[in-house]
């Protein structure tokens, strides 16, 4: 099969995924209010940890102590943003903290250039500024920026650093060992912070079990494999616009699920986001497209 006939497939995938963190912001939010955050979030991970060992544990020698300190770190920022982005669901809405979880995208480069001197460029700025704007609106449509959209700020944040800490492990270490040493950094952390909390308890009801289901095993560890073979297949520029309409999923299923409605101050608020991410996603790759080889 060539790449031009995987096209279809490759991007339907990723629309798929997208939908899919989308889907767990709704999701989460219900899961959380019957089993402890914390529990939750080590379920969640040492399930996701497990299926990527399974499946990319024979890679774990190549990282040699270099590599296992690097995919540590990259586990403190995975777990920082996914804890903060929890706690922060049980005080807003899961259609603003999609979109405040999306403005990573924006703070990659503003936090690459403020902690690791690197080049943002006047666009980058420009973007951040405007989510800024963005995301004023949107906490206004909501009664005003608390305490909860100031966690899934961090999360943001924490997702970025993430990014940055990522780009040069993988240059010089596995991508699959990588991931399995930061999952379980994220799952047993999270194990650890629970029991200490005395919170560790067997899920009862059964919306909880789905929402481990869809997270663990689709969000985490499924759409790794299909974000990464997807990639392959779909040029850069449309697979940047697919996954950025993650936050753009997440208020679809806020409102399907749990009836959240977003004001007119808050769609532009919204949109300001959405604009604000597309630009900084789509800035690498806005020139001409070259045709995709056979083969």
């Amino acid at each position: 099969m060539t790449n031009r006939s995987r096209l279809p497939v490759a991007e339907l995938s990723l629309v798929f995924i997208a939908a899919v963190w989308g889907l767990t912001f709704p999701m989460v939010q219900d899961a959380i209010a019957l089993l402890p955050t914390f529990t939750f979030l080590a379920y969640r991970f040492l399930a996701a940890f497990a299926i990527v060992l399974v499946v990319f544990g024979r890679r774990l020698p190549r990282l040699g102590r270099a590599g296992v300190r690097a995919g540590a770190r990259m586990g403190v920022f995975l777990t920082a943003g996914y804890a903060l982005q929890t706690l922060g669901l049980e005080q807003t809405t899961a259609s603003k903290a999609g979109f405040i979880t999306g403005l990573f995208v924006v703070l990659t480069p503003v936090l690459g250039a403020l902690l690791f001197g690197q080049r943002a460029g006047a666009v980058a700025w420009s973007a951040a500024l405007v989510s800024a704007l963005g995301m004023f609106l949107l906490s206004g449509a909501g009664g005003g920026f608390n305490a909860g959209d100031a966690l899934v700020l961090g999360c943001a944040c924490s997702f970025a650093l993430h990014i940055l800490v990522t780009e040069p492990a993988v240059k010089v270490h596995d991508a699959g060992a990588l991931l399995v040493v930061q999952l379980g950094v994220c799952g047993f952390v999270c194990l650890t912070v629970a029991a200490g909390l005395g919170d560790l308890a067997v899920p009862r009801e059964m919306s909880v079990w789905v929402a481990l289901a869809v997270t663990a095993i689709v969000a985490s560890a499924l759409g790794f494999f299909v974000q990464t073979w997807a990639q392959k297949h779909s040029p850069p520029a449309r697979t940047a616009l697919i996954l950025a309409s993650e936050p753009a999923f997440a208020g679809l299923f806020a409102y399907l699920l749990k009836g959240e409605v977003l004001d007119a101050r808050g769609w532009v608020g919204a949109s300001l986001i959405l604009l604000s991410i597309l630009v900084v996603e789509l800035m690498p790759y806005l020139r001409p497209a070259r045709p995709l080889p056979e083969g």
